[in-house]
């Protein structure tokens, strides 16, 4: 019955009524699972097979986020004066050749960490042109008072990704090696862009600019700063990202070297991210009707918190067995995926919502040059650590970064006050 009872809603469900936003939440879905794969397979190349140092994989989780630096605020000018579809188009074609290029040049004895600094690189400029492009478009899509089911509706699929593409991932990696079963998600993205070829739908003409590019952007800078709720939402999200960054250069290296794990347990144990995505998804809707859109951003930044202070605490051998640290280690991963989901979908709605047609562009690639910007520093920072406090030393700097962040934001500023 309460099967039943969801198929009804679903046929009933005013979105999924469209073509359009089928096809585009398809193409979501692909490259969700798809990036689960990349996800576990670029870190474990240069960790299992190019050896790299701490400081190394540091490095490649800082060059993936320069492009929000260097891109940032250029993109919101682009996405403003053109269409967002082609943009989102060309942006996945870039990335899915990137990705192919990592077997090939494994094939040829050519792969070597700089090789792979500059397709992170390459991968950050496609989620900086192509992420901000989706937002928008999904905007145009569903209309302002949509974003929340709609992005409800994303993160159900979300979970399903990050419960299901985790242990694929680790098997694929496991049995094809982790530069071939990067192919896998070039498959995908190639699926992905022709299912996006075929909406219908097109967005109106974008007005002629009235400015030049860089007074464009300042104009963004200024319309973000000048915004209350927008600046709070930058400066909490620029400091979860600084500490974000810095765990993720260090989690493979904690998760293989000072656990122990195989690729094919890692990505099993990572399986339980997909259901705090699930559960995020499922307690979305109440916790903003209780506690509002911020309140609800802080309730998913104190659960990724508890995350980032308990996976420097697991043990080699918890209870004198290794699969109990790797459960151990799935269950912070739940933790961290269901935060991580509760703090952005609420987060990126909001400022949706309090953002006018003409500035959606240069809002989006503004935030995220602003919020984004901090990660270099979190990744690099994090490595360098790591290289002389060990690698669980690293993780703990970032576990004590993480309580500070909450508990300043809960007592310091408004955003658990702010409803919509």
């Amino acid at each position: 019955m309460p099967l039943l009872a969801f198929l009804r809603s679903l046929a009933t469900d005013p979105q999924l009524r469209s073509a359009d936003f089928r096809r585009f939440w398809f193409s979501s879905i692909l490259t969700n699972f798809g990036a689960q794969i990349t996800l576990l397979a670029l870190p474990i190349c240069a960790a299992l097979l190019l050896h790299a140092t701490p400081a190394q994989m540091g490095t490649l989780a800082a060059v993936g986020s320069l492009p929000f630096l260097l891109f940032g605020l250029p993109t919101g000018v682009l996405l403003d004066r053109s269409r967002r579809l082609p943009v989102m188009l060309g942006s996945d074609t870039m990335v899915a050749l990137s990705l192919a290029s990592v077997p090939f040049a494994w094939w040829q004895g050519w792969l070597s960490v700089h090789w792979l600094y500059a397709v992170q690189f390459m991968l950050g400029t496609g989620y900086v042109v192509g992420g901000g492009a989706e937002q928008i478009f999904l905007t145009f899509l569903v209309g302002r008072d949509g974003l929340t089911d709609a992005q409800s509706k994303f993160a159900a699929t979300e979970s399903a990704s990050r419960l299901l593409g985790p242990g694929i991932a680790g098997v694929l990696v496991q049995a094809l090696g982790a530069p071939f079963a990067i192919l896998c998600n070039v498959a995908g993205f190639s699926v992905s862009l022709w299912n996006l070829r075929q909406i219908r739908t097109r967005e109106p003409e974008p007005h002629p600019p009235q400015s030049h590019v860089l007074r464009a952007m300042l104009e963004g800078l200024r319309f973000v700063w000048s915004q209350p709720t927008l600046r709070l939402l930058a400066w909490t999200s620029a400091c979860w990202h600084l500490l974000f960054y810095g765990y993720t250069a260090l989690y493979v290296l904690f998760a293989t070297r000072v656990l122990g794990m195989s690729p094919g347990l890692m990505g099993t144990a990572q399986m339980l991210g997909g259901v705090g995505v699930l559960a995020s998804s499922v307690l979305l809707k109440p916790l903003t009707r209780r506690f509002g859109s911020g309140g609800t951003v802080v309730i998913g930044l104190c659960a990724s918190s508890i995350g980032f202070i308990l996976m420097p605490a697991i043990p080699h051998d918890l209870f004198g067995s290794p699969a109990a640290s790797a459960i151990a280690y799935a269950v912070v991963v739940f933790w961290l995926d269901c935060g991580g989901t509760l703090f952005f979908m609420p987060y990126l709605a909001l400022r949706q919502r309090v953002t006018p047609d003409a500035f959606l562009g240069r809002m989006t690639s503004t935030m995220r040059f602003m919020t984004v910007a901090t990660a270099p520093l979190g990744a690099s920072g994090a490595g360098l650590l790591a290289e002389h406090v060990g690698v669980r030393g690293g993780l703990g700097c970032v576990a004590v970064g993480a309580a500070l962040l909450t508990l300043s934001t809960w007592f310091g500023t408004r955003l658990r006050h702010i409803r919509d």
